[in-house]
C-alpha cells in the first residue's frame, strides 16, 4: 500500500485550530480503513513567521513542497501584516508556481445545517464551482504611477491565456463526466467586458464541441448570483475566472449557512506538481484562539484531499461521518450550535469509528 505525504501549513489565526481537527480526524480515517496510510509533516509558515523572519515562507519553501503527495492549508492572514503580503507572498505564490489552475469547491445542503434559505428550498442542492485558479483577475499584473499626486493612476490588469483558459474549462467538462453529471454553466461577463471574456467565451465554444453528451448555457456572473439563490438547484457544474469563481463560491458558502462550511482542492492535473487542499475561510483574527471556529470545512478538504489520492471508500467514509455529525444537531456557533472547534471534531471521529466497527 503506498504512503502519501502530506505538508500540513496550519497558518495563521483560525487555521491553526481547523487544521488540528482535520489532521487528527485523517489520522482516525487511517486507523479505521487501515490501508490508507499517511504521512504528515508540519511546517510554521505564515504572518507569524513573515514578523518573526521577514517572509511568509524561507526562501526554498516550494522546493521542499514539490516532495510531498499533497499540501493541507489552513488559512493565512493578521491585522498586521498587509493582506498582498500575507496573500501573494504565500497561498497566491503556492497557486500560481505549482500551477494549481483548477479550484474545486462543492455546494451541498448538510443535514441539519441551517441555511438562510427557506427549509422547502432546499431539495436539490448540489453543484460544484470549478474556479480558475492560476491568473485571470489575480494574476497580479498592473501597477501605479504618479504615487501620492493628484495624478495618480492604478492598473489591474486581467490575464487570460488560452493555455490557461482552456485547461480550466476543459478540467469543468471532464470532471463533469467522470461524476456522471450533466451540464455545465459557462460564468462570464461579456456583454460589458468585450476582450477578455469575450475570448473566454470562444474558448469555452471550442472545448465543449469535444463533449456532445454534455449540456451548456451561459450565465452573466451578476445573473449567476442571482440563480445561486433564487435558483440554485439549476445549477450542475459552473466553470469561472479567478474572480467570479471566488465571488460565487462564496455565496455558496452562505447557502450552506456559513463560510465555516465550504471547502476547496486546488489542483493542477498533469503538472507534476502536488495539489494544495484548504477550507475557503480566512483567518478570522477576531475569534482566533477562542475554540470556536467551524471545522467542517477543513474535514471536508481533507476528504476531497483522499479522494484525490483515489480512495473514493475512505472519503466517502468520512463525508458520511460529517453528515452523522451534522444530521445530530452537534453544530458550532457560527450555525447556532454550542459545540467548539475539538468537540466537533471529536464527534466527527467517534462517527467515524461507529461506522468502521
Amino acid at each position: 500500500m503506498p504512503t502519501h505525504s502530506i505538508a500540513v501549513i496550519p497558518g495563521d489565526g483560525i487555521g491553526l485550530e481547523v487544521i488540528r481537527e482535520g489532521r487528527l480526524t485523517l489520522e482516525t480515517l487511517s486507523e479505521v480503513t487501515g490501508d490508507l496510510i499517511l504521512e504528515f509533516e508540519d511546517f510554521p509558515w505564515g504572518c507569524q513567521y513573515y514578523l518573526d523572519h521577514g517572509e511568509m515562507m524561507p526562501s526554498d519553501a516550494l522546493k521542499t513542497l514539490e516532495q510531498f503527495d499533497a499540501i493541507y492549508f489552513g488559512a493565512c492572514g493578521f491585522p498586521s501584516v498587509p493582506d498582498p503580503i500575507s496573500q501573494r507572498e504565500m497561498i497566491l505564490l503556492i497557486r500560481q508556481s505549482f500551477q494549481q489552475y483548477a479550484n474545486i469547491r462543492p455546494v451541498r445542503i448538510w443535514p441539519g445545517v441551517p441555511s438562510p434559505l427557506a427549509p422547502d428550498r432546499l431539495e436539490g442542492i448540489d453543484f460544484i464551482c470549478v474556479r480558475e485558479n492560476s491568473e485571470g483577475e489575480y494574476a497580479g499584473a498592473g501597477g501605479r504611477v504618479h504615487k501620492d499626486t493628484p495624478y495618480e493612476v492604478a492598473l489591474q490588469t486581467t490575464v487570460f491565456t488560452r493555455v490557461g483558459v482552456e485547461r480550466v474549462i476543459r478540467h469543468a467538462f471532464e470532471l463533469t463526466e467522470r461524476l456522471g453529471r450533466r451540464h455545465v454553466t459557462n460564468v462570464t461577463k461579456s456583454n460589458a467586458l468585450q476582450f477578455a471574456p469575450v475570448f473566454w467565451d470562444e474558448v469555452f465554444d471550442e472545448v465543449a464541441g469535444a463533449y456532445p453528451a454534455i449540456t451548456t448555457d451561459r450565465n452573466l456572473v451578476d445573473a449567476c448570483a442571482a440563480r445561486m439563490v433564487g435558483n440554485p438547484q439549476t445549477l450542475d457544474v459552473l466553470v469561472a475566472s479567478n474572480l467570479f469563481g471566488d465571488i460565487l463560491s462564496d455565496i455558496g458558502g452562505a447557502l450552506m449557512g456559513s463560510l465555516g462550511v465550504p471547502p476547496s482542492a486546488n489542483l493542477g492535473p498533469g503538472t507534476g506538481y502536488p495539489p494544495m487542499f484548504e477550507p475557503v475561510h480566512g483567518s478570522a483574527p477576531d475569534i482566533a484562539g477562542q475554540e470556536i471556529a467551524n471545522p467542517l470545512a477543513s474535514i471536508w478538504s481533507a476528504a476531497m484531499m483522499v479522494e484525490t489520492f483515489g480512495d473514493l471508500e475512505a472519503a466517502n467514509l468520512l463525508l458520511d461521518a460529517l453528515a452523522d455529525v451534522t444530521r445530530s444537531g452537534v453544530l458550532t456557533v457560527d450555525l447556532g450550535g454550542t459545540a467548539s472547534t475539538g468537540e466537533f471534531g471529536e464527534a466527527v471521529r467517534r462517527a467515524l469509528k461507529a461506522r468502521a466497527s
